[in-house]
């Protein structure tokens, strides 16, 4: 057995770049370790209910007449009709620096700089000369690593400002402690600020179908539970996977989705020595009854907060943070209505290690995972109202459950902190495509999967 295109990974990398390919040929096949497919954005079930296990919120809202826009250049790409895809723009999102000062955005840009003119009118004329750099800049050619904190300082005079400004967009996508590369700052910028949040009509299951369906249409195909083993190759080309049951399946080219150090160790090489630390995040998920729907605003989509007088994006010295994260409400989207329940989600800093030292002692693991879900629970009500008297299901993910899960070395979402942003790794057919390579977020996932396939393995047709 032979195939042109073997895919490792099912994430939204795999899937776009596997559908693109497949426009032109059906021999392309992903192989997926798991049962499900979605990687990060998948979903699982408790109680009959579906529980999304990634999307808070998909960036780069377009309009469908936006042709130069990401999202619609994603459809066009995948010979997907934009107009069948309902969507759900954001209220509106804060971020909110408690006890200093809170700013409101949503997908019309305008509020935000209305709202920097009302707050920070001494920054006014910074951040209309941060938004021309920004419309200058190329973000998707190769560059040297630059400071994002360098630049945002070069126009805005007001330290909480660029803090402010900084905090969503590190949540969103930042793999660095305190900083972000500046190609990433831009493609987020744009991305949260200035084409906004949105969510498709349904669950994460929905769409997955609707691109799986969509690809098995082209022909692909896809085998589950069939985690890769190691990769063989000899000089500079790979040509064959073996499975974990032993199978051995040839190739002519191989893109891997599942991260550089993790595609590596498939090949049996040392990773080069990074002392960056990995960012990680601990997530809670909180049901309550459809009824307290009502006890809380609906135009807000999505709380950014901080609570320290510096901003800190880095991993804690102790197992948690509170001192700043994200409360997102899932059914505040326009047109959204709550399914079996009304759904609250919080996200904070955590520390990779403290869960690690609790993976061989399971009682103890899940007793840390409830007190933690029980002191962002007590946290958050500070900012939102009371909700936990309420709450009929939670449930939180480790960096344990995102490396068990979705493979991801220390559970990091966003990967190691260097990126190999042409994909190349060494070999003539073996290349990168996903978190890795220095895309984010479902839309960012989906364009390194089209990009990769474009450049690298369409011209070898």
């Amino acid at each position: 057995m032979k195939i042109p295109l073997l895919i490792i990974g099912s994430g939204l990398s795999g899937l776009a770049a596997a559908i693109r390919y497949a426009r032109y040929s059906p021999d392309v096949l992903i192989l997926e370790k798991h049962s499900r497919i979605g990687g990060l954005n998948s979903y699982y079930y408790r109680n009959k209910i579906l529980i999304e296990t990634g999307l808070h919120a998909i960036t780069n809202y377009a309009k469908p007449k936006d042709k130069k826009a990401p999202l619609n250049q994603i459809f066009r790409q995948l010979k997907l009709n934009r107009k069948n895809l309902s969507l759900h723009e954001q209220n509106q999102s804060e971020i909110r620096f408690i006890d200093r000062e809170s700013l409101i955005f949503s997908n019309d840009f305008s509020l935000l700089r209305e709202q920097i003119q009302e707050k920070f009118p001494h920054c006014a004329e910074g951040f209309q000369n941060l938004i021309a750099a920004i419309n200058a800049y190329s973000p998707y050619k190769p560059k040297p690593f630059l400071s994002t904190r360098a630049f945002v300082g070069r126009y805005i005079s007001d330290p909480l400002l660029s803090e402010m400004l900084l905090c969503p967009l590190m949540y969103y996508g930042s793999s660095l402690e305190n900083d972000m590369d500046l190609s990433q700052f831009i493609i987020i910028f744009r991305s949260i600020f200035m084409e906004g949040l949105f969510r498709p009509h349904g669950t994460i299951k929905e769409f997955l179908d609707m691109l799986f369906d969509h690809y098995k249409n082209f022909g692909g195909s896809i085998r589950t539970n069939s985690p890769v083993k190691r990769i063989i190759y000899k000089a500079r080309r790979v040509y064959a996977v073996q499975l974990e049951s032993g199978e051995i399946i040839h190739c002519d080219n191989i893109l891997s989705t599942i991260g550089y150090e993790e595609t590596l160790a498939l090949l049996d090489r040392q990773v080069e020595k990074d002392t960056a630390r990995r960012i990680c995040f601990i997530e809670s998920i909180f049901l309550l009854p459809i009824s307290c729907r009502d006890n809380f605003s609906q135009t807000k989509t999505i709380i950014f907060y901080n609570k320290s007088e510096t901003f800190r994006y880095e991993r804690p010295r102790e197992i948690i943070d509170l001192n700043s994260g994200v409360i997102c409400f899932p059914s505040h989207f326009s047109g959204v209505e709550p399914r079996q329940y009304f759904e609250i989600r919080s996200t904070h800093l955590t520390d990779y290690q403290r869960w690690k030292s609790l993976e061989n002692d399971k009682p103890a693991y899940i007793a840390e995972k409830h007190n933690l879900s029980r002191r962002s629970g007590n946290f958050i009500e500070n900012i939102i109202g009371n909700f936990n008297e309420n709450i009929v299901y939670e449930d939180t993910f480790t960096p344990l459950t995102i490396e068990r899960f979705a493979g991801k070395k220390e559970g990091a979402i966003y990967g190691r902190p260097r990126k190999i942003k042409d994909g190349r790794i060494g070999f003539d057919n073996l290349f990168l495509a996903g978190t890795d390579q220095g895309y984010f977020g479902i839309i960012g996932s989906m364009l390194s999967g089209i990009s990769m396939v474009n450049q690298h393995i369409l011209p070898t047709l």
